[in-house]
């Protein structure tokens, strides 16, 4: 007796419909070279600012931040941290991910992550841009995730206008 007789006679149920798993409903990652464009935007945007600011005008020139420049450092990455976190908090975007239409979320939720998440995000990315590693994990990734976006569970999306 063939399959389609014993599912009409009620036999056999009907096949059940596969269940998508986590990974295939999840919302993917925004493509490398958009992400590596608003990280290059923010630089000019956001860090170069705070650089002339703290040499020039905190140290008073290169030589006073030549002297200081574990105070000069610490103050820089200061200023950068509360910054980037503030973009993140309010907007989920740092002028450069706007730029090109990229958003910060949650994966799990679909929203604007907590501040611890952002926090450490924050901290991982710095760790992934001073290791080998974690400058070509992206790469080898299936979604596409840094370092950072693992450890924070942190997505970054490309919504188009």
């Amino acid at each position: 007796m063939g399959r389609w007789r014993k599912v009409k006679q009620g036999k056999i149920g009907k096949r059940r419909e596969k269940r998508k798993t986590s990974d295939e409903t999840a919302l993917p990652c925004a493509p490398i070279t958009l992400r590596l464009k608003a990280f290059l935007t923010d630089t000019f945007m956001i860090t170069m600012p705070i650089l002339y600011i703290v040499i020039y005008l905190v140290m008073g020139d290169r030589e006073g931040f030549r002297e200081h420049m574990g105070e000069g450092w610490l103050i820089i990455l200061i200023v950068h941290m509360a910054a980037t976190l503030l973009f993140w908090k309010l907007k989920a975007q740092t002028p450069g991910m706007k730029a090109y239409d990229l958003t910060l979320i949650d994966p799990q939720t679909g929203e604007k992550p907590g501040i611890v998440k952002l926090f450490l995000r924050y901290v991982m990315l710095q760790t992934a841009i001073l290791s080998f590693f974690g400058m070509f994990l992206p790469f080898i990734m299936r979604h596409k995730e840094g370092l950072h976006d693992l450890v924070s569970g942190t997505c970054i999306v490309y919504r188009p206008r």
